[in-house]
């Protein structure tokens, strides 16, 4: 019989070990021709937008779709999961605490296979619900020590660089501007919802990498055509989710300066299929969108975690 759990049977069951685990496997799943996934597809109302991911993760037994919706009145996010082989509903999990850890999980992913691995300083944008998850991913997969953070709410961002702290163990520092969360950061995140580039590309470190996790929509933009232009490499999720809708690399696409066939996916590094950093003092950036079997590779796994616990509710689903 099928479960539902519930937001808190989510916050008891994940894990930030358990979702890189899980982000990680997707991804290999999908370079080794093991998985599919089909970009977002979206619903819009005046009002109210819903949101839809779905895919399938063959090797790991499951297929499903992540769907939500956007409302001022608050966002709700639900995965559902299926048997690959036999089609039966497996579970409906809530999924907001899913997705902010798993969007976390991504970054961190990305940071233990393009960031230089004696990182040790990173400076994120942003101090809101997804910033939590990506602090945690990448204190979790680098040897971090000191964590700046940009927010634009001075008490706010306070109460959040405490609150982390006590969460990962590292130091967790408000800043007073963006340069300083750029200059003597070995990794850059960026997690907002910003409409102009963040940061100037002369700040970066050399050796650095950057994780832009924000930038979901062609009126989003996080990283500056500059930034990018410097990077050796630009790593993305999926092309085809990028070309759709990656904020930071539309204009460049648009305009010729960056082409399709440019971008490298993170799956191809894990495989060796494509080399990822090529030495320590160039640039890179991975451009994140997320995916459907990202969030299916961590459902799974709660699943799992849940069976043995005898958490969930049976739902009247044969």
């Amino acid at each position: 019989m099928a479960i539902f759990l519930s937001e808190n049977d989510v916050k008891q069951l994940l894990t930030v070990t358990m979702a890189l685990e899980g982000v990680e496997s997707a991804h290999r799943d999908l370079a080794n021709g093991l998985a599919q996934d089909t970009p977002r597809a979206r619903t819009r109302l005046p009002q109210t937008v819903l949101h839809m991911l779905q895919g399938a993760l063959p090797a790991q037994g499951v297929i499903g779709y992540k769907a939500y919706t956007t409302n001022r009145s608050g966002n709700r996010f639900l995965v559902h999961l299926f048997d690959a082989a036999s089609g039966e509903l497996q579970a409906i999990i809530e999924a907001d605490y899913l997705g902010m850890i798993r969007t976390g999980a991504a970054s961190g992913v990305a940071a233990k296979y393009l960031a230089r691995p004696e990182s040790k300083v990173a400076g994120v944008f942003g101090s809101g619900w997804q910033a939590e998850g990506h602090i945690r991913a990448i204190c979790a997969a680098l040897p971090l020590t000191q964590v700046k953070v940009c927010g634009r709410q001075p008490e706010k961002l306070a109460s959040f660089c405490a609150r982390l702290q006590d969460l990962t163990g590292v130091e967790i520092l408000p800043t007073a501007s963006h340069e300083e969360t750029v200059r003597g950061s070995d990794l850059i995140g960026t997690v907002t919802t910003a409409t102009q580039p963040l940061f100037d590309a002369e700040w970066l470190e050399p050796g650095s990498h950057i994780n832009a996790a924000g930038s979901n929509a062609l009126i989003r933009q996080e990283v500056s055509e500059a930034v990018v232009r410097r990077c050796a490499t630009v790593f993305v999720d999926s092309v085809l989710t990028a070309i759709a809708e990656a904020g930071d690399l539309l204009p460049l696409l648009e305009k010729g300066r960056l082409h399709a066939r440019q971008l490298v996916e993170l799956g191809d590094v894990m495989v060796g299929r494509h080399q990822g950093r090529k030495n320590v003092s160039e640039i890179t950036l991975f451009e994140s969108q997320g995916m459907a079997i990202q969030d299916l590779a961590v459902a799974v796994r709660i699943l799992a975690a849940a069976k043995e616990k005898g958490l969930g509710v049976t739902l009247p689903v044969p």
